[in-house]
């Protein structure tokens, strides 16, 4: 799901949220959306159901951050960078001119006094039957079990079947591994100790760690950015947590953010699987 459709859940739920640097939504407390008993009902939204009051010294939404940590299981740092860069990519858009568009609640558009006016949409909400589909997602987004349909018995072994294989077949990769590893459990406990404290915090010149090839062995890409406002409010978000990182341009319009290693190359894997369960996505390794 995209931060948006939290954005958006949220405000249906808690009827307020608040975007840092744009200002806060709010729904009108008396709207009430389908009830499970109202499955044939379509509910016309006031003209005046959402307001926005904008305030450019607005702070992050600590409730709205959780909000995304529930219904993703991320932790809440991730999570929190995730919110400062859809709403830092946002006020980019709005500052070229283009409207923020946010479905299901309105727009937003900058004016020439440069501040943000809201235009509410107008929609009927959906049955409940296609309500969850727009506001709801497994963390999973390639495999979805949900249906509207009764689901036979066939069809619920099949999915029982799927995930099995999936288990035996990971189950196998990881004895494997462990089969054809080269060291000993003394070296094991050397490299896990290595990567560990190149996961503790430290002071860290960015340019110094760019520019000098010898400070490190290798650099695994966490993620990529758009921008270099972007990619350096996520460095100083992520920084002040303690993390050891560090940004390479590659062109104008690509940012990546980096964490250097300065263990053997043999450490790679294990430092990409730990990278990959603490900041998510997908990633690799560049030398």
């Amino acid at each position: 799901m995209k931060i948006e459709q939290f954005i958006v859940q949220f405000l249906y739920t808690s009827k307020k949220v608040t975007l840092q640097g744009i200002g806060t939504f709010t729904l009108d407390p008396s709207v009430l959306l389908p009830m499970p008993n109202d499955k044939e009902k379509d509910i016309v939204l006031p003209e005046n159901a959402f307001q926005f009051t904008f305030n450019p010294k607005a702070t992050e939404d600590t409730e709205l951050v959780n909000h995304i940590v529930q219904h993703t299981g991320k932790m809440f740092p991730l999570a929190s960078s995730d919110l400062d860069s859809y709403v830092t990519l946002a006020k980019q858009f709005l500052n070229i001119g283009k409207p923020l568009v946010i479905e299901g609640v309105g727009t937003i558009q900058k004016t020439q006094q440069g501040d943000y006016q809201f235009i509410a949409g107008h929609f009927i909400t959906p049955k409940i039957d296609d309500f969850p589909k727009q506001l709801r997602e497994k963390r999973d987004e390639s495999i979805s079990f949900e249906s509207t349909n009764k689901v036979n018995n066939n069809k619920r072994n099949m999915q029982f079947t799927i995930i099995a294989i999936l288990l035996l077949l990971v189950g196998f990769a990881i004895y494997y591994l462990m089969q054809n590893s080269n060291s000993d459990n003394q070296s094991i406990m050397t490299e896990k100790s290595a990567l560990a404290d190149s996961l503790k915090p430290k002071s860290v010149d960015t340019a110094k760690v760019a520019n000098s090839k010898d400070s490190f062995t290798f650099k695994i890409i966490i993620k990529k950015y758009p921008s270099a406002e972007v990619a350096e409010s996520i460095y100083n978000k992520l920084t002040s947590y303690g993390h050891q990182l560090m940004i390479i341009k590659v062109d104008s319009s690509n940012y990546e953010l980096a964490m250097p290693f300065k263990t053997p190359l043999s450490d790679t894997l294990r430092a990409i699987d730990s990278l990959k369960i603490f900041f998510g996505g997908a990633p690799y390794v560049k030398f």
